[in-house]
């Protein structure tokens, strides 16, 4: 067996895998929270996130080229800060990683197979694993079909949203039964919702977990970063337009589906089919991206013994089957305990977490090695901290517990 995975992906290979773990779950499913939160000021949530997610993304950007490994956050941390605080960082993303996939799993079955969602998610997990250890060349050609039918599925949202009829009394006709949610508006609102509109954006992480895979990782990890952020900076500013246009904060908060709503118009109901297969599509999407990237960051941990040794080994197709596997497996358990709610929450503050581990790692790059200002990891770290702290007491719980058990677990393998 080998023990390096092979270089084989270039920059668009790269972009469009990013774009695979962005333009996913999130876009499909945090409108609803996000808008009960921020009220009619949700635009300025989404552009805040950007800037986290910018941010974020400078300073992977910077320690990715000097780390061209697999493991992102967890071996920037644990080289440039200690053992410890790179085994937070990986212990963060798995968690949040394998949650967020569990999502994306739910919301497949949910579009697919609504009477029976669990049994369609656990067998789009079982797909998906399969194709990750098939190699990561397979993977990327299957992403630029699911990213390039998302975009298609969300322009045609925005262009209804934007200047098709008003939605307003078909929304209000579709949630009839809907709960009323208070929109809380202000600024604690619009800073919760830009901690949950940045779980949407955390994808690009998954770019910096292919430093083993990619060609040239010096320029090639860069642009790749900076490309996917900024296309799913725009889509989702303009898809929170359209539905802020369309619905109205309001109706929006009360929406499960919202995307749904707003193509659901003058019984055009071929657009509505066609956003729930580009939901379902999405979902897949990042699901794909997303397991790639748990098992490129298992990989690294056992390489360094803080996971079992076997998810270290390479198989003939130059990619680690057993990581990938127990990365499935493990999806399939949360997805069977959680629904993709729970799953969301728990993700979101994991991944939080994360970035934050990650821009403390960035500062402690030297000057020759940084392309970007050294504001911009304090402002990354400190956003981080605050966002993860003003999200929802109970999912702040939940991810602090499972980090906590994640981290001890992982701490006595490695002593052992």
């Amino acid at each position: 067996m080998s023990s390096s995975v092979q270089r084989r992906l270039g920059t668009a290979d790269a972009v469009v895998l990013g774009l695979a773990a962005m333009l996913g779950t999130g876009v499909f499913a945090v409108w609803a929270p996000a808008a009960a939160a921020a009220g009619p000021w949700l635009l300025l949530a989404v552009a805040l996130a950007g800037v986290v997610a910018a941010c974020n993304a400078a300073s992977t950007a910077d320690l990715a080229v000097a780390h061209p490994e697999s493991g992102g956050g967890y071996v920037y941390g644990r080289e440039r800060l200690s053992p410890a605080a790179g085994r937070l960082a990986g212990v963060a993303f798995l968690v949040g990683k394998t949650a967020s996939a569990a999502a994306a799993a739910g919301v497949f079955g949910g579009y697919v197979l609504p009477s029976q969602p669990l049994p369609a998610a656990i067998i789009v997990i079982i797909a998906v694993t399969v194709l990750n250890t098939a190699g990561v060349r397979w993977t990327s050609r299957g992403a630029y079909a699911l990213v390039g039918g998302t975009l298609t599925v969300l322009l045609v949202v925005i262009l209804v949203g934007l200047f098709g009829p008003d939605g307003t009394s078909v929304a209000s006709a579709a949630t009839t039964d809907a709960v009323p949610v208070a929109v809380r508006g202000g600024v604690l609102g619009v800073l919760t919702a830009t901690g949950l509109v940045f779980f949407a954006f955390a994808g690009y992480a998954r770019i910096a977990t292919l430093g083993e895979e990619v060609r040239e990782p010096t320029r090639t990890l860069r642009r790749a970063i900076a490309v996917a952020l900024g296309v799913a900076l725009v889509t989702y500013l303009l898809v929170a337009a359209a539905l802020l246009a369309s619905l109205g904060a309001d109706r929006l908060a009360t929406e499960a589906a919202p995307l749904v709503a707003v193509v659901d118009v003058g019984g055009a109901g071929a657009l509505g089919v066609l956003v729930r297969v580009g939901a379902a599509v999405a979902a897949g999407s990042a699901l794909l991206s997303v397991l790639v990237g748990v098992s490129r960051t298992a990989l690294a941990m056992a390489r360094r013994g803080e996971l079992p040794c076997r998810l270290a080994v390479i198989n003939s197709r130059g990619t680690p089957g057993m990581a990938d596997v127990a990365g499935g497996l493990v999806t399939v358990l949360i997805a069977v305990l959680a629904g993709p709610a729970a799953a969301i929450a728990l993700s979101a503050c994991s991944v939080l977490v994360y970035y934050a581990v990650i821009n403390l790692a960035a500062l402690r790059l030297p000057v020759a090695q940084r392309s970007w200002p050294h504001w911009t990891s304090v402002l990354g770290l400190l956003m981080c901290v605050g966002l993860a702290v003003l999200l929802p007491l109970t999912q702040v719980l939940i991810a602090v517990a499972a980090l906590v058990v994640g981290w001890t677990l992982c701490t006595l393998l490695r002593r052992r």
